[in-house]
């Protein structure tokens, strides 16, 4: 039973990430189309910096770049755009954790604001000159604001059920 216990434990450390991204991708828990009209938030974006962040493996780079073509496909946009961004968020926070000798919230917090603006003018150069793809900046700006903001609140709650699943501070 105890044995059990700690395979299920496991199981869901390791792969409950990975089942919210798809399940928000899928659904799309970005919040973008719905009746909200001023509240829009990239769930992927939280979700995936956090846990490249402060796990070793994170979620995975396949998984990552998967979950991009799903998006993409979701989205209606060109294949291949939201994998590049998921892939470089996960080099951002690699890079971060590397350089990182004393964590801290807020700087991880301020160095994912950097992150996703960098991404979000790289996606959006793409879409709009190559491709002439319309985009509403206005809405896009209070994406970057609320996945900004929720980014403290998403690490609080990743943070809470790491330790409740594993047992320890991470």
């Amino acid at each position: 039973m105890i044995n059990t216990n700690i395979k299920i434990k496991s199981f869901l450390h390791k792969y409950t990430p990975i089942i919210l991204l798809f399940i928000s991708i899928l659904n799309e828990i970005d919040f973008n189309n719905s009746s909200f009209k001023y509240f829009s938030f990239n769930f992927a974006y939280i979700l995936i910096f956090y846990y490249s962040l402060k796990r070793e493996g994170g979620i995975g780079y396949i998984f990552v770049f998967v979950a991009g073509l799903f998006n993409d496909v979701v989205n209606g946009v060109p294949m291949g755009i939201s994998s590049l961004c998921y892939l470089l968020l996960c080099a951002a926070a690699v890079y971060l954790r590397n350089i990182t000798l004393r964590p801290n919230l807020f700087k991880d917090w301020i160095f994912f604001l950097i992150t996703i603006l960098v991404l979000n003018f790289i996606s959006f150069t793409y879409l709009t000159l190559s491709l002439n793809y319309e985009i509403n900046y206005f809405d896009q700006i209070i994406n970057i604001l609320f996945t900004f903001l929720l980014y403290l609140i998403f690490s609080f709650l990743f943070k809470f059920y790491d330790n409740l699943i594993i047992g320890k501070q991470n």
